[in-house]
């Protein structure tokens, strides 16, 4: 992974990890340590499956530029109906505390999103390649001797 992409990871799963453990913290003290387990096991599945779809995108944006837009809102469909159905899953379950499950999923989905909007908000990125403006002012003019 390059160093920009490492470091637009690090930017989004930081805040994640965080506000996930605010609410694990929470869980625990409201619902006990089934509250603390189900809000561990939705903070890491939302971590998990956007850090996936994160790298998908940044694979698409390189090699498949032209499906890029496309394939960014396949992605977030298929998240939100695979988190959609994690929830349907574990909605009954005895292990873990379901509605502290679903809240810590929703609470980290929305802080991921949150965060990479602002990394990318922050990100230096060029709108303009600065190599090709130089490459069309010598075609214009010729090479200067």
């Amino acid at each position: 992974m390059p160093s920009n992409d490492a470091r637009n990871l690090l930017q989004i799963a930081v805040p994640t990890a965080a506000a996930g453990a605010i609410v694990v913290a929470v869980s625990a003290a409201v619902a006990g340590g089934k509250g603390a387990l189900g809000a561990t096991v939705g903070t890491l599945l939302a971590i998990l499956f956007m850090g996936i779809g994160l790298y998908v995108l940044q694979w698409t944006a390189k090699t498949l530029p032209q499906l890029f837009q496309a394939m960014g809102l396949m992605l977030y469909v298929a998240q939100l109906l695979l988190l959609l159905i994690f929830v349907a899953l574990f909605q009954d379950t005895s292990l873990f505390n379901a509605k502290t499950f679903a809240i810590s999923l929703v609470v980290a989905t929305v802080v991921w999103m949150a965060a990479q909007a602002r990394a990318h908000m922050k990100a230096k990125i060029f709108y303009i390649d600065p190599d090709s403006a130089k490459s069309e002012k010598t075609e214009k003019t010729g090479p200067s001797s």
